[in-house]
């Protein structure tokens, strides 16, 4: 019974604050999933630089000289800006698959919650509220973003099983469902070349979308793919460094809402996600149909 929000902003005047409106549409779903929450939030690009977001268990101890470290690393300058138990690592582009591989030699216990230009994922245990407060989300800006509170169903409560999963650059995805090919569809998956840090059938979705697009698929072809390809009930809204989209199962039996203005395309499990948002009382508001894809892109 998870929750699950989006946000896609056509008003540029209201990208400073999106961070607040996506935090009140998924603190009003807090009830949906006690175990854990996260949030990825699609920034401005800058052309000049890269970013990864790290998470630890002990941010005291691997976040301490890692900027200097990784600097050496790669060769490039490194700027690290600490949030909590995660951290954003920013370099030049071109070193952003050196810097991500020298993370992981140099402090083995990180993990990597996301990568890209332009997104930040930042995802613990716990209810959304304390997530947002301990990332002071509410005041990060930007052009889209999605959310996930999460009640496990197919793998342990840690941080590495909340949402988003992100398996791609600036890609990232949320679900509210269960997958039940999921082990074959990993497997095949990995015979491809493509990683997975957990057991969760999550991933699995993230890493099927990150290789249609890898092969050539923009997001709504390969969200299409999704409908014949992987099995069980499901509700995905995903993010792209451009686009934001949606799709449910043939069966559609998780709930899920949209509405549109000229301001924004907005996402939720159930409609109080909604309800604060500027203009809604005037917005298009709809179910989105079994086995159809729903995608914007800037």
């Amino acid at each position: 019974m998870c929750g699950i929000v989006g946000l896609f902003l056509k008003d540029k005047s209201l990208e400073p604050q999106l961070g607040s409106m996506l935090s009140q549409m998924l603190i009003s779903l807090s009830d949906r999933g006690p175990d854990s929450a996260g949030i990825a939030i699609y920034g401005a690009p800058t052309g000049n630089e890269a970013k990864i977001t790290i998470q630890s268990a002990k941010p005291e101890r691997d976040f301490r000289g890692l900027d200097a470290e990784l600097a050496k690393a790669i060769g490039a300058p490194v700027s690290i800006a600490v949030k909590s138990t995660h951290a954003v690592v920013r370099t030049t582009p071109v070193k952003i698959d050196e810097a991500r591989e020298a993370i992981q030699t140099l402090r083995p216990d990180i993990r990597i919650m996301g990568a890209g230009d332009v997104v930040e994922i930042y995802k613990e245990v716990g209810l959304p509220e304390a997530v947002v407060d301990r990332f002071d989300v509410r005041s990060m800006t930007g052009t889209h973003g999605i959310g996930h509170t999460r009640m496990a169903t197919e793998s342990a409560v840690t941080t590495m099983g909340a949402h988003p999963f992100s398996t791609g650059a600036d890609q990232c995805l949320v679900h509210n469902g269960s997958l039940s090919n999921h082990n074959n569809v990993r497997r095949e998956l990995i015979r491809e070349g493509m990683k997975f840090e957990t057991e969760n059938d999550t991933e699995v979705a993230a890493a099927y979308l990150s290789s249609q697009m890898a092969h050539g698929k923009n997001l709504g072809e390969a969200l299409e793919g999704t409908l014949s390809d992987l099995d069980g009930f499901f509700t995905f809204v995903v993010g792209t460094k451009n686009g934001f989209g949606v799709v449910r199962d043939p069966i559609a039996c998780k709930p899920a809402v949209m509405a549109e203005t000229d301001q924004y395309v907005a996402f939720g499990s159930e409609y109080r996600a909604l309800t604060k948002l500027p203009g809604i009382d005037n917005a298009r508001v709809w179910e989105p149909e079994p086995a159809t894809v729903y995608f914007w892109e800037h």
